[in-house]
């Protein structure tokens, strides 16, 4: 282990690849140190005098670059061996492992109520007194671990909870992983130096628990890699729920072909490209994750792809530093969804990001006074709370839109009282149809299938409506159906699927979750109707590819619109792939400005572009064959609030 180190070669790699801060590791998920310790569980393949860990971290330093450290915490196959007693047991009293056989390679996974606690705070100990002060701690795996071993089945008598009931169980969890961050992060605080941003952070936790979990963490990161089962929808929900807190925010990709461990293969350039500007244009810091070889030495190839990448993002940086992404649409949330939030809020990502929506991803219980529209997907519970927080937003002037069983307050009457419908109620299960009107690019005299439930509703006189129900002919059954999927559409009804009013917006489909699941350019076109009639001064306007992302950044010195265009193709049953940068030619782009700018350039590449300012808006047209580039516009900024959100 590490035979071939020399700190030199390895930080002149980081260096000359534009890294500014390596995590580099004290234990890993086999559970052994790598520092120079007297500890049983150090590396049993290390050198009796090397402290490779010291060694990397003075390497590191010697350059300018900083070096966190990262432990793993329920994963630890030296302590899951010395004391089985400690490994997490099952609702069957079995070990909790990845696999389910011992017999298949995967990991245990540690007990955190077992005295595996104190094992962990005492290796943390050693490295905090021999490193400090830190850059900061990385601590993996602090996942909520249900357990039935003696300690946590004590633990949970002690809590007044049943260990017999799974949920008390899930709350135990939850109750000592809180208990374990608040311990390690106070011992954590006393190795920072005074002015850091960056302090310990316990990876794997759901971002959408940060506000409950924020006072254990000074900063965030986001371990999301796309081709490793994370996904290419994954970042844009998250970045966006975890964006409003503020926080200091680093997002992790890998330079993996798939995932974690897929060491002897490389993503292409493209896709790498791709998820780097997307965080940059997020407003997040880019991380890419490599592991190190045994023997000590980067591979160059990897740190070759990685330099081409991160040079690009260096050259961006100057020109968004110090800036703000700027929202001007809410989405409101179920946080107990997680990480991972289902069909009808990816759906709305994806939908907001094609029609070049400027949005955040929120709470019920976030201050929603910054935005100028508020839309609450299918899946979102409306509650009292929500309700009211709802109501005084629409009296203070806020828009809102909302989508199917969120026009329920409580699930049984009407969330608002100046809803543009009446009448709602439960449907009967079955497809119907939409018919449009009003709804550019969707004919109005094609019908469009409609998926999933609904609410009925009629439409109060002055509202307008998009799109009525169409029933079909008769319901589909086992013994009166025609063709394969659906009786065809007979006439429209006077039931209505989405209208608005003053302000307000009523879709009683499911037409979030069905745009997830079916990808109906129509859905998108609808909602986008819709939400022209809330917003009809949004803060981008562009043409170009569906694909398109764009992004605003407020600075100092004026306004950014990143523009960033690849195109993910599923390549394997599981993968989708990123090979080539998607040109954007000629395409129009208006932002929303009201003072005149000084100079409008396309940055990276330092190229002027003409433009025209209608006292709107500046209006300018970008060809750009890299996949990501930043319309910078300077201008004087207004001296009071921008009226937006993060």
């Amino acid at each position: 282990m590490g035979r071939d180190f020399d700190p030199v070669s390895f930080a002149r790699t980081f260096r000359d690849a534009h890294v500014d801060s390596v995590t580099v590791f004290a234990k890993c998920h086999h559970g052994h140190l790598y520092h120079g310790t007297d500890r049983p569980e150090r590396h049993p393949g290390l050198a009796p005098g090397l402290d490779l860990l010291a060694e990397q971290v003075q390497a590191l330093h010697s350059v300018g670059i900083r070096a966190p450290i990262y432990l793993s915490l329920q994963v630890d196959e030296y302590a899951a061996r010395e004391h089985p007693e400690w490994v997490a047991h099952d609702e069957n009293l079995k070990i909790a492992r990845w696999t389910p056989s011992a017999f298949q390679a995967g990991w245990n996974i540690l007990d955190m109520s077992s005295p595996y606690a104190d094992y962990f705070a005492d290796q943390l100990d050693e490295v905090l007194r021999r490193f400090a002060p830190v850059d900061g701690i990385f601590v993996d795996m602090c996942w909520s671990q249900p357990s039935l071993s003696r300690w946590a089945v004590d633990g949970m008598r002690r809590e007044g909870l049943d260990p017999a009931d799974a949920d008390h169980r899930a709350r135990y969890a939850d109750l000592v992983a809180q208990r374990y961050m608040a311990r390690y992060s106070a011992m954590v605080e006393k190795a920072l130096p005074p002015d850091a941003a960056q302090g310990v952070w316990f990876n794997g936790r759901p971002k959408t628990r940060l506000p409950q979990e924020r006072p254990f963490v000074r900063h965030v990161e986001i371990e999301g890699l796309p081709t490793g089962g994370w996904g290419y929808a994954f970042l844009p929900y998250v970045a966006r729920f975890v964006r409003p807190l503020g926080m200091p925010t680093l997002s992790h990709t890998g330079r993996f072909h798939e995932s974690w461990g897929d060491n002897a293969a490389l993503k292409p350039r493209a896709a790498l490209l791709y998820e780097n500007s997307r965080m940059l244009s997020h407003g997040l810091t880019s991380g890419v994750g490599d592991v190190l070889h045994p023997r000590g030495v980067p591979a160059p190839a990897v740190y070759e792809l990685i330099g081409s990448v991160y040079g690009h993002i260096e050259a961006c940086e100057p020109f968004v530093e110090g800036g703000e992404v700027v929202s001007e649409v809410a989405v409101v949330v179920d946080p107990g969804l997680g990480d991972h939030p289902g069909a009808s809020n990816i759906g709305a990502v994806r939908a907001l990001q094609q029609l070049r929506i400027q949005f955040d991803v929120l709470p019920p219980t976030a201050d929603l006074g910054a935005y100028r529209a508020v839309v609450v997907p299918e899946t979102t519970p409306v509650d009292d709370g929500l309700a009211e927080r709802l109501g005084a937003y629409r009296r203070a002037g806020g828009a809102v839109l909302l989508v199917g069983p969120a026009l329920l307050r409580n699930g049984t009457e009407p969330v608002l009282p100046d809803l543009p419908v009446e009448g709602l109620a439960p449907a009967p299960d079955g497809e119907v149809f939409l018919a449009c009107r009003g709804v550019p690019g969707v004919p109005e005299d094609f019908p469009v299938i409609s998926y999933g439930s609904r609410l009925t509703a009629r439409a109060l006189p002055g509202a307008e409506v998009l799109a009525r129900v169409v029933a079909p002919y008769f319901p589909r059954s086992w013994d009166r159906f025609c063709g394969h999927s659906y009786t065809p559409p007979a006439d429209p009804t006077e039931e209505v699927a989405v209208a608005v009013g003053d302000g307000m917006a009523a879709v009683t489909v499911s037409l979030l979750e069905a745009f997830h699941d079916h990808g109906l350019e129509a859905y998108r076109r609808l909602l986008g109707a819709a939400l022209d009639r809330l917003l009809p001064d949004p803060l981008v306007r562009a043409g170009g590819p569906v694909h398109l992302e764009t992004t605003v950044v407020r600075t100092g010195t004026g306004t950014v619109v990143h523009l960033t265009s690849f195109v993910p193709s599923r390549e394997t049953p599981e993968l989708d792939l990123v090979h080539d940068p998607f040109p954007l030619v000629d395409v129009p782009v208006a932002v929303r400005v009201a003072a005149v700018p000084h100079s409008v350039r396309l940055q990276p590449a330092g190229r002027e572009l003409p433009w025209e300012h209608d006292g709107e808006y500046v209006h300018v047209r970008v060809t750009a064959a890299d996949g990501h580039a930043m319309v910078v516009v300077e201008h004087d900024l207004p001296d009071g609030p921008s009226g937006t959100g993060s």
